[in-house]
């Protein structure tokens, strides 16, 4: 095990809401007189305070972290994960020195690179070129050392073309990329990854994911990743803290702690309130196997049929401007695969004047053991009209698929049966 690299002992940070001063000259000069001349805690602080966005509260005082205490290793790869609102970028924040604690103490052994917003660290009338010169002097760095490191960052961040421009005039995807170009190659012992990195392509999201890999486990550098992607999550990190309302949890292996995160946070109740409707046609109720409930279990294999009615019947040429989705997600809450009418040749063959129900039928469930949930999606003469956030879920229990005893795990050899012809010769 390395050594400790960020120890963290009884972190708290609270803002106020509304009105900024105590209401009394005396009492401004009391808070002063306590916090920046003696550093002890705002006296005028209420205590207990809970960081919970979605109640409300007689205190204009919220506490985005509450007494927080954790450590990390040097070389290890540490994710955050948690709702917005958690404390997350506060806490990342405070540890870059960006926003002050409200009391608790913060050691820190190393040179720390930050990437939490976009353009952080940038000033905006100065080219790439200069910027990076500007990060790499504010991390200690000799003009030379930084020159010895441009053409690599260039290269990575594929700005070339641009990296005279001032960074003003870049596309929040082109800031992100030099960003962390920046703050990849000029080899701070502690790197520090917001969610900053969603804005970038998908291209740019595995580019990154790879090289922070290799700072992590070939350069021996600390890293601490914030996300919702718990694809991204899995792949990069060793361990997870899971933070809540300000309060950080003990530090889990990161299958495990994805596993706790998606049981209490990640899935919500299945309701129809979870939608979004424009217009007037809408889905008006969902039958999965015959039955009403939208939690059912299936059997790897066995067949699934989904029943969707409308709001309102549909005439036959009505039913030909319709384009009907279902997403299906597995519990890193990744798509793993869509059905729709639109995929369907034969679908606008179907007989009758009106129809009020979309029907379809997946002869073979291939999926390996887990939950899914679904989410459908409508288009009704070429404009969206009705959409279901986690609209029903699937309970896939496991079975003989291959007829051979032997099946796949999820996490390590991914969700799809796929039946297969082997031969030796």
């Amino acid at each position: 095990m390395g050594k400790t690299v960020i120890k963290v002992e009884q972190l708290s940070k609270a803002y106020q809401i509304g009105q900024i001063g105590t209401g009394t000259l005396s009492r401004d000069l009391e808070r002063f007189w306590a916090t920046k001349i003696r550093g002890k805690a705002d006296p005028f602080l209420k205590v207990g305070e809970t960081n919970d966005r979605s109640s409300k509260s007689e205190s204009n005082v919220v506490w985005s972290l509450k007494d927080i205490n954790f450590e990390v290793n040097q070389g290890e790869a540490v994710g955050i994960i948690g709702k917005n609102g958690a404390g997350k970028s506060t806490l990342l924040k405070v540890l870059s020195q960006i926003t002050s604690p409200s009391s608790g103490e913060i050691k820190i052994k190393g040179r720390v690179a930050s990437l939490l917003e976009v353009g952080t660290g940038f000033h905006a009338e100065l080219t790439g070129r200069e910027n990076i010169y500007l990060n790499g002097a504010i991390l200690g760095m000799t003009r030379r050392e930084i020159s010895s490191k441009l053409d690599e960052i260039i290269d990575f961040s594929g700005c070339e073309r641009y990296i005279d421009t001032p960074v003003k005039r870049y596309s929040s995807g082109m800031t992100v990329r030099l960003a962390f170009a920046v703050a990849a190659h000029l080899e701070p012992e502690i790197l520090i990854v917001d969610e900053v990195l969603a804005v970038g392509d998908a291209e740019f999201q595995k580019k990154a994911i790879g090289k922070m890999q290799a700072i992590s486990r070939g350069e021996g550098r600390t890293i601490l990743f914030v996300s919702h992607d718990m694809t991204a999550i899995t792949s990069l990190t060793n361990s997870v803290f899971i933070m809540s309302q300000g309060h950080i949890s003990q530090k889990y292996p990161t299958d495990q702690a994805i596993q706790h995160y998606l049981k209490t946070d990640l899935f919500p109740a299945l309701s129809f309130s979870n939608r979004k409707t424009e217009g007037d046609l809408y889905v008006d109720s969902i039958q999965i196997d015959e039955q009403d409930s939208m939690q059912q279990q299936l059997v790897v294999g066995n067949a699934l049929q989904m029943t969707f009615r409308l709001n309102r019947p549909v005439t036959q040429k009505e039913i030909t401007a319709l384009a009907f989705y279902v997403v299906f997600r597995n519990e890193l809450n990744f798509p793993v695969f869509t059905i729709s009418n639109r995929y369907d040749p034969t679908f606008n063959d179907s007989k009758g004047t009106h129809f009020q129900q979309l029907s379809c039928v997946l002869p073979q469930f291939s999926l390996t053991e887990g939950k899914y949930r679904a989410t459908t999606w409508m288009a009704f003469k070429n404009g969206f009209c009705d959409e279901i956030t986690d609209a029903f879920e699937l309970d896939v229990i496991s079975s003989d698929y291959f007829k051979t005893g032997q099946m796949p795990i999820a996490r390590k050899h991914g969700a799809y049966l796929l039946n297969q012809n082997w031969t030796a010769q």
